[in-house]
C-alpha cells in the first residue's frame, strides 16, 4: 500500500514508517519539525528513514490547508495514520493555543482531504488523556469520556467526535487508538524515562511527582506499532447491533471504531525507575514532589476489544523494554555528549 504517516519523524511515527518499509509498502512521511523537542532527534530520524528509496518526505503542516489539499491531490493514498500533534500534558497549560492549531484545525484539513479523496482508512492518535476524572479501572472505550483534565486531553476528545462525524456523513472508515504511556528507544525527550536517565547518568535528582505514587501503562513502542499496523490493515466498520437507546461510545452505525492501544499492566512508578536504575547500575536521587495539574494518578487499558479485533497481544515486559531504551541511549545520546 502507499500510506500517508503525518509526524513521522516523532517517535511512534517513525518506528511507524520503518516498520512499514520493512513489509514493503511505500510511506509518504509529513511532518513539520517543530521546535517543542530537540529537532536534531527528528532530523536523525528522518537521515534513518530517508535512506530507504520507499520513502518520501514532505516538510509541512497540517494546520497550512494550502499544502495539504496540494499533497492530496498530488499523491494516490490507500491508507492516511495520523500522528502529528502537539503533544503533552502539562505543555499545554503553557501554550493552549499550539493544540488548537495542531490538534483541531490541522485535524480538519486531514479529514477534508481524507474525504474529498476517498481515503479507504484513516487511523489517528488518540489517547489515554481521554478518560479524565474517569476512575473506573481498567479504563474502556465503552466508558463515558467527557471529563477531561487537559486542553491536550479535550483536543483528543474532539478528535475523536470529528472523526465519528465524518465517518457518519462521509462513510469514511476511521479508527482511533488510545495510546497508553509508549516508551522505547528514539523516544521523545520530554518523556519521563528520557529525563530519568539523563538525569540519573548527571548524578542529579529526578522530578517524581506525586510522591511516587503514580501507576502508568507502559507500552513498548514495538508493540505499539504492532496494533497500529494491525488495526490499519481492517478499516472500521459499522456496528450492526450498536443502539440509539444505549449508545456505545466506542462504536457506531457508521464505519468508526475506538481502541485502547496499551499493555493492560500498570506498573508503579517507583517500580518503573528501580527498573531503570537496575539497566544503569546506578541509584536515582529522587526529588519527591506533588501531583502536576492536568495529570492523573493511575492508567490502565482494557484492550479487550483490540484483541477481538486483532488479536492484539503486548510482548514486551518492562525490564526488557527500559534495557532496549537504555543501550540506545548510551551509544546514540550519552556518548555524543561524554
Amino acid at each position: 500500500m502507499h500510506i500517508l504517516v503525518t509526524g513521522a519523524a516523532g517517535f511512534i511515527g517513525y518506528h511507524l514508517s520503518e516498520k512499514l518499509l520493512a513489509r514493503g509498502d511505500t510511506v509518504t512521511g509529513l511532518d513539520n519539525l517543530n521546535n517543542y523537542y530537540d529537532v536534531s532527534l527528528k532530523e536523525a530520524r528522518l537521515d534513518r528513514l530517508k535512506a530507504q528509496p520507499a520513502f518520501r518526505f514532505i516538510k509541512a503542516d497540517l494546520k497550512d490547508r494550502s499544502d495539504i489539499e496540494a499533497l492530496f491531490a498530488g499523491t494516490e493514498f490507500d491508507a492516511v495514520i495520523n500522528l502529528a500533534a502537539q503533544a503533552g500534558v502539562r505543555y499545554s497549560l503553557e501554550n493552549p493555543h499550539a493544540y488548537i492549531e495542531s490538534n483541531i484545525v490541522g485535524f480538519t484539513n486531514l479529514l477534508e482531504c481524507c474525504r474529498h479523496h476517498k481515503i479507504k482508512h484513516l487511523v489517528y492518535a488518540s489517547s489515554s488523556s481521554v478518560y479524565g476524572m474517569n476512575g473506573s479501572m481498567p479504563f474502556s472505550v465503552h466508558d463515558n469520556v467527557d471529563h477531561p483534565m487537559s486542553l491536550y486531553a479535550a483536543s483528543k476528545k474532539a478528535n475523536e467526535l470529528m472523526a465519528h462525524t465524518y465517518s457518519h456523513l462521509y462513510n469514511i472508515p476511521t479508527t482511533g487508538l488510545r495510546f497508553f504511556t509508549v516508551y522505547g528507544p528514539w523516544g521523545r525527550p520530554d518523556m519521563a524515562l528520557f529525563l530519568f536517565t539523563k538525569a540519573i547518568l548527571a548524578g542529579e535528582p529526578i522530578k517524581v511527582f506525586n510522591n511516587g505514587n503514580m501507576k502508568r501503562d507502559f507500552t513498548y513502542i514495538d508493540d505499539i506499532v504492532e496494533g497500529i499496523i494491525r488495526v490499519t490493515d481492517r478499516p472500521a466498520a459499522p456496528n450492526s447491533t450498536w443502539d440509539a437507546l444505549s449508545p456505545d461510545p466506542g462504536t457506531s452505525t457508521a464505519p468508526y471504531r475506538l481502541y485502547n492501544i496499551g499493555n493492560n499492566n500498570p506498573v508503579q512508578l517507583t517500580d518503573f525507575i528501580s527498573a531503570i536504575e537496575k539497566a544503569l547500575g546506578k541509584t536515582a536521587q529522587r526529588d519527591l514532589l506533588p501531583m502536576q495539574p492536568g495529570d492523573v494518578a493511575a492508567t490502565c487499558a482494557n484492550i479487550d476489544d483490540l484483541i477481538a479485533a486483532v488479536d492484539y497481544r503486548p510482548q514486551t515486559p518492562v525490564q526488557e523494554g527500559i534495557n532496549h531504551f537504555i543501550d540506545w541511549y548510551l551509544e546514540h545520546v550519552h556518548k555524543e555528549k561524554s
